[in-house]
């Protein structure tokens, strides 16, 4: 038996120990990374909007394909422990998975291929390319970019529940407002601001499968 019939999973610093816009623009230079992380951090904690800044690291960093799927790999490797094994028990027990993320899609769908999560679960902001695989922008009017888009989406997917969703940032804690629960997860990063807002706290795999199959 579980005790929830779908759960929605954020990407970075969740699913995989990284986040894949600062890890692009590490390949920048020092001072851009630093930026990006700042931000990144800021916008996790809920101090700023993400569409406050989405664009803008994007158009700073302006990432080629090659670089795309070169952090697809890296989002692979960097996979959080335990977690692809919990994902399997969890689709074994008949649990409905999805990938909800800020992150780019191009980069995050092998991790999803890596984890068993079907393509059509997969829900993150696409970037475009031309045909020399240069940046030519990404997908501006997705919910993703902004703050309350996790929440919005989810709302509209019409998954059976109850839900759980899982993450680390407060996008992700702004989906309890639409399931039915909420897990901070910590394994990579804790912000104190997304814990005091969490149903449940786990800092590993091994505890959301305890969580969920009970």
């Amino acid at each position: 038996m579980s005790r929830f019939d779908s759960v929605v999973l954020d990407v970075d610093s969740t699913l995989s120990g990284i986040e894949g816009i600062d890890w692009l623009a590490q390949l920048r230079g020092k001072e851009l990374a630093a930026w990006s992380a700042e931000l990144t951090d800021r916008a996790m904690r809920g101090e700023i909007p993400i569409e406050a800044v989405y664009g803008e690291r994007m158009r700073a960093v302006r990432p080629t394909l090659p670089e795309i799927q070169q952090l697809g790999r890296v989002y692979v490797e960097r996979i959080a422990p335990q977690a692809a094994e919990t994902l399997s028990d969890l689709r074994n027990a008949g649990v409905h998975l999805v990938m909800v993320s800020g992150g780019l899609r191009e980069a995050i769908l092998p991790l999803a291929v890596a984890l068993g999560v079907p393509d059509q679960n997969v829900h993150a902001v696409s970037v475009f390319f031309d045909d020399a695989g240069n940046y030519t922008g990404f997908e501006e009017d997705s919910p993703l970019t902004r703050q309350l888009g996790k929440k919005t989406l989810v709302a509209s997917m019409g998954l059976k529940g109850p839900i759980l969703a899982v993450g680390d940032g407060m996008t992700d804690s702004e989906m309890k407002a639409v399931v039915d629960s909420f897990a901070a997860y910590t394994g990579f990063t804790k912000r104190d601001s997304v814990i005091e807002r969490a149903d449940f706290v786990i800092d590993n795999f091994d505890q959301l499968r305890e969580l969920v199959l009970q």
